[in-house]
């Protein structure tokens, strides 16, 4: 009978956020708009960079990439995630979440080996301005790219095949707003140990080999720039890698509080709130981040203005 009962489970129930119907209507009013311009914002850095000039560099080429990692991160939770408020709650069946895991780890994956890169791009280009366009050659941005997202397909595979192997016999309800990681754990009657050691071991390639490699490049490039003479050089310097800075926080400090070091005592609803951050927010804010005083992309969205004559470029431009 126990056997059987582990074998019945064919869909999950998502909770959602349980709340009244007023503030799922205002979350879904601001997801929605969050959605729109994410979508918008980053197919608008991915066509700045394919057809701007100005714009065939290895920093805008890694944007590019990092917009389509946004755009499909996004693209896979939030339509669940909207039915789910509109509905207070919905089922998917296994096969569903599990794809939907593989998408959003392969996703974050990529995400985090991009961010890397980017960390080390601006390493070479403050530290040895010199060997830059030796180095960072076209060539070797596109193998880093690819190495990045063939990487990510794997890993993500390897994570989310030992997930399959969970057996589920208990409550199918995942107290979450998408199929993610943790809540999965804690509804499986086995395999939970064999996962929680996977999950682990696959954190150093895609959480602390990152940061670590972050940290010493921005080490570095902070020390280079101490060492110029003139404030408005260091200025200047800092202004190309503070976006990049920004976003690295905010995604690699969510991440590690969701699935490395979850507190005991962190709520259900911190836990989402969190999950919304890096799914939600984060990939919103990027863009923004990118290109709100990017000299090289207002120049771009210039020549765009020119032949379309947009008020929404022009206001942009003229800020």
């Amino acid at each position: 009978m126990q056997e059987k009962n582990m074998t019945t489970v064919t869909e999950f129930f998502i909770v959602g956020f349980q709340s009244s119907r007023y503030l799922r209507i205002y979350l879904i009013c601001l997801i929605l708009m969050l959605y729109c311009g994410t979508i918008c914002g980053n197919l608008l850095i991915i066509t700045l960079v394919s057809t701007s000039k100005n714009l065939h560099a290895p920093m805008y080429f890694f944007i590019a990439q990092l917009s389509i990692t946004d755009i499909l991160l996004t693209a896979n939770i939030v339509p669940t995630m909207l039915h789910i408020l509109l509905n207070n709650g919905g089922t998917i069946t296994v096969i569903s979440c599990m794809t939907q895991l593989y998408v959003l780890s392969t996703t974050e994956a990529s995400e985090c080996l991009l961010l890397t890169v980017m960390s080390y791009d601006r390493y070479v280009a403050i530290c040895n301005p010199l060997l830059y366009s030796s180095i960072m050659t076209k060539k070797r941005c596109v193998i880093l790219a690819v190495m990045c997202w063939v990487l990510s397909f794997f890993l993500s595979f390897i994570e989310t095949l030992f997930i399959s192997k969970m057996t589920f016999c208990g409550p199918n309800i995942i107290d979450h707003f998408f199929c993610d990681l943790v809540p999965l754990m804690k509804i499986a009657c086995s395999g939970v140990y064999t996962m929680e050691l996977v999950n682990y071991i696959l954190s150093f390639p895609l959480l602390l080999s990152p940061i670590t490699i972050i940290i010493i490049s921005y080490t570095k490039i902070i020390v280079t720039i101490l060492r110029f003479q003139s404030r408005i050089s260091r200025q200047k310097v800092f202004s190309t890698c503070s976006s990049h800075l920004i976003v690295v926080i905010i995604f690699f400090v969510t991440l590690l509080s969701v699935y490395i070091f979850p507190t005991e005592g962190q709520t259900l609803n911190a836990s989402k709130l969190l999950s919304l951050l890096y799914t939600v927010f984060t990939p919103f804010i990027n863009p923004i981040l990118y290109s709100l005083r990017n000299k090289e992309i207002k120049k771009s969205l210039q020549g765009i203005n020119k032949r379309l004559n947009l008020p929404f470029f022009t206001l942009y431009i003229n800020k």
